[in-house]
């Protein structure tokens, strides 16, 4: 169901006034100190928002039972489902599947629209592709008016409402709520939240269409488009990798199946980021040298930001379908960075809320110490503040997330412990893959965990 951001808004204000005098927002009378020790609900957001994130848990995934959280969804249709099917028949999840496939096309209009696959040249048409122009909703038809000499203006199933903003984001965003009903996602209880103001795309008309040819190619184009993966295939994120992976498939194949960009196929060449800074410069490194001239990623907003120089020194375009950490809008990229995923400002928010419904008592937020886990910490620690969780019914973790597969997990023993000594009642963890070892510590110490 769609719930309005009005009719978000007031029952986060009512829960507020409420939270101690009565239980109409979900909230339990506070506890006598020697009654039951107290139930904790789970929380969580983007990467652990996944029904294949049980799997990280192994023996113990029956701890993801109860948990709910959000993460950037919009409704999909079940015709995009099927098509992404018909690339990855195993496909259980769909998280950013959406934002990977509209990142793809929007660089593909771009360069034709350019007439060169210089990449500062198509630069400079992305946020215009997504605002003013003629409004199309597919590949084929949005190709065809592009080499038409057509500004257009794309929407598709991740930008629906409206375009980009002046620094290369979405300006509205759909949020869903997820709940975990045993070890997987119960999609017959997912909410969707709208957040964002239409009035925030860009208003700036871009250059001109290039004068378009017949069609054939050209060499002196720069043709064909070569486009390169940095997506999380390995690493703490990389089970969000398959949705994305089969996304970008889909959207190459379309675009081909339309007779491609100024003439050519668009070209692939696949590239792995690690949820690592050292794989993912080496991948960007790589992929310089092969001259491609959009990088698709990276996954984690912390890579991205360890990649960023290298990729704007090299004067090609990183276009992330997955980023989300606030820091980037204002990152100086030269006009070269580009993402799908809306920023946690508004996510921040829309998980707040999910918290505030059931009425907790007191929280504790834990977070991946990257741009990403502490930037999404400090909005919703501010947004419960505002809703009347004060700073003593607050506690905020960080914890490092592992370098690599090789290295130990995450041991949260000591925060698990100061957890439940303090008497959450609500845990809301920020993580990928890696943040499975909190939920075990916070077992292990003895937390009562509720479903």
């Amino acid at each position: 169901m769609l719930i309005s951001p009005a009719s978000r808004a007031a029952a986060l204000a009512a829960c507020a006034t409420l939270l101690f005098a009565t239980s109409a927002c979900g909230t339990d009378q506070p506890l006598p100190e020697e009654a039951t020790p107290t139930q904790v609900r789970l929380y969580g957001a983007d990467g652990n928002m996944l029904n294949s994130y049980a799997a990280e848990l192994e023996e113990r995934a029956d701890l993801v039972d109860g948990m709910k959280g959000t993460t950037p969804l919009t409704p999909l249709p079940e015709d995009f489902k099927n098509r992404l099917r018909s690339i990855d028949p195993t496909l259980t999840d769909f998280l950013y599947s959406a934002e990977a496939y509209d990142a793809v096309l929007i660089s593909a209009l771009a360069a034709q629209l350019a007439g060169t696959t210089d990449p500062a040249a198509i630069a400079k048409q992305i946020v215009g592709v997504t605002n003013g122009g003629q409004r199309c909703e597919t590949a084929a038809a949005c190709l065809e008016l592009a080499r038409r000499g057509q500004d257009v203006e794309f929407r598709s199933v991740s930008l629906t409402r409206s375009g980009f903003t002046d620094a290369g984001e979405p300006s509205t965003a759909s949020y869903a709520t997820l709940h975990f009903d045993g070890q997987r996602v119960n999609d017959g209880k997912t909410e969707f939240v709208g957040a964002g103001n239409e009035s925030s795309a860009s208003t700036d008309a871009p250059p001109k269409p290039a004068k378009q040819g017949t069609g054939a190619a050209d060499r002196q184009d720069g043709s064909p488009l070569v486009l390169g993966g940095l997506l999380p295939k390995s690493g703490d994120l990389s089970l969000a990798y398959p949705p994305m992976a089969a996304a970008v498939a889909l959207a190459i194949k379309e675009i081909n199946d339309a007779g491609g960009v100024l003439g050519d196929p668009v070209t692939w060449i696949d590239g792995d980021d690690g949820t690592n800074p050292v794989v993912a410069q080496a991948t960007v490194a790589s992929h310089v040298a092969a001259d491609v001239h959009v990088i698709i990623g990276a996954g984690a907003s912390g890579v991205t930001r360890a990649v960023l120089p290298d990729v704007v020194k090299a004067g090609k375009i990183l276009f992330s379908p997955s980023n989300t950490a606030t820091s980037l809008t204002e990152f100086d990229d030269r006009g070269l960075y580009f993402r799908t995923a809306p920023p946690d400002t508004l996510q921040g928010q829309a998980l707040a809320d999910v918290i505030m419904r059931d009425g907790p008592q007191k929280v504790a937020i834990v977070a991946r110490d990257d741009s990403y886990g502490t930037g999404l910490q400090d909005i919703v620690r501010a947004t419960l503040e505002q809703a009347g969780i004060g700073a003593d019914r607050m506690k905020l973790f960080t914890y490092a997330p592992p370098e690599d597969a090789k290295v130990k997990p995450v041991d949260f023993t000591a925060g698990a412990q100061e957890i439940k000594t303090f008497g959450a009642d609500a845990v809301l963890i920020i993580g990928f893959g890696e943040s499975a070892a909190v939920i075990r510590a916070l077992a292990d110490a003895g937390v009562r965990l509720r479903g």
